[in-house]
């Protein structure tokens, strides 16, 4: 058994399609198809599939969604906005995983977490809801300690701590975000929550978060999308996950984009 091939779980990758449907919006046509994207991920190792339905459909469409909920051999983790209308149609979806971000229409990524403390009725009320429909509900959220504490009130089983301003880090201030990315992965654990993580991570930054141990999952799409052009989509994918697991298991392995 080689840690390519762990005998259970080490840590999971769950893949983001966003921009497969992103290339595929921008001349309107078929191709290339992110159902596609997504079941031959999963047959490359992914644990899970991640996709953000936004306001705007700029990527994911609502059709995506629900043609792949069917499909997946793994689990459905829904990327979506603190709204009734995308909380209806989560509930209507029933992917194993929800996952509140926040939002705004001129972005150009998510650009930070979820603000828990400010939106907490609302944010509690899309809790209760999802759950109701037996729906695990996650976080998007920095890993600030008050906004963690926030996320366990709500009634959250899972946070996913937002990774972005360590992948844009450099030299000592890296190793500073490392450091509160370790104190936030310890104050969500300590609670009983379930803690994930994700934003700009690619093949050459991913190691240290990964190594944290108590971290369950990495969701990766952007890294993994434009690795792809170069080595091939089940190629890309084998690769992050074959680099977060040996990360875990403090193994030496090369990385290549």
């Amino acid at each position: 058994m080689s840690f390519l091939q762990p005998a259970g779980p080490v840590i999971d990758l769950g893949v983001n399609i966003d921009h497969i449907a992103t290339v595929r919006n921008a001349r309107g046509t078929a191709y290339p198809d992110p159902i596609r994207a997504a079941l031959l991920a999963e047959q490359a190792g992914a644990d899970l599939i991640t996709l953000h339905l936004r306001e705007d459909r700029r990527h994911i469409k609502d059709a995506d969604v629900i043609a792949l909920r069917p499909q997946l051999a793994t689990r459905m983790n829904l990327e979506a906005a603190v709204t009734a209308e995308m909380i209806d149609f989560a509930c209507q979806v029933k992917p194993q995983d929800v996952c509140l971000v926040p939002e705004r229409r001129e972005e150009v990524t998510t650009e930070g977490g979820l603000d828990v403390i400010r939106y907490y009725k609302e944010v509690e009320s899309a809790v209760r809801q999802l759950k109701g429909e037996g729906i695990r509900v996650s976080l998007f959220i920095d890993a600030a300690e008050d906004q963690i504490e926030a996320a366990h009130a709500v009634g959250a089983t899972v946070i996913e701590l937002h990774t972005g301003r360590y992948a844009e880090a450099e030299g000592e201030e890296a190793v500073r975000e490392i450091e509160r990315i370790k104190a936030g992965v310890h104050a969500g654990a300590s609670r009983g929550l379930r803690v994930n993580a994700g934003h700009g991570l690619h093949y050459t930054n991913v190691q240290p978060i990964a190594a944290i141990a108590d971290i369950h999952e990495l969701n990766i799409g952007h890294a993994i999308v434009a690795h792809a052009l170069f080595a091939g989509w089940e190629n890309a994918v084998r690769e992050m996950k074959a680099i977060m697991v040996a990360a875990r298991l403090g193994v030496s392995y090369g990385a290549g984009a």
